[in-house]
């Protein structure tokens, strides 16, 4: 006797969502039998593939750090620009 499927219940949130499957079974709630077809031909990359020439010495820093970190090396500079982007945008403090 096959069990009946579930409803997923509709969440507030991503946290809500989250405890939720961290508490429940996604084999009751979807078949997994059943196939879903699916068109990707439209979809568009979130990231755009850039090319930057760097000093050799400042490569091989990074790439050391990285290994350090135990990180791909260009993960750690996507880390790094990200947050020197985040520094020159953040609100200068009335306090500084």
């Amino acid at each position: 006797m096959k069990n009946k499927i579930k409803k997923v219940p509709v969440f507030k949130n991503e946290d809500a969502e989250r405890d939720f499957w961290a508490t429940h079974d996604a084999t009751d709630y979807f078949d997994e039998s059943m196939r879903v077809e699916l068109d990707l031909s439209q979809l568009k990359p979130t990231a755009k593939p850039i090319t930057i020439r760097l000093p050799n010495t400042l490569m091989y820093d990074l790439k050391m750090i990285a290994n350090k970190k135990d990180v791909p090396y260009q993960s750690l500079m996507k880390i790094m620009l990200s947050e020197a982007v985040k520094r020159e945008y953040a609100p200068i403090s009335p306090l500084r």
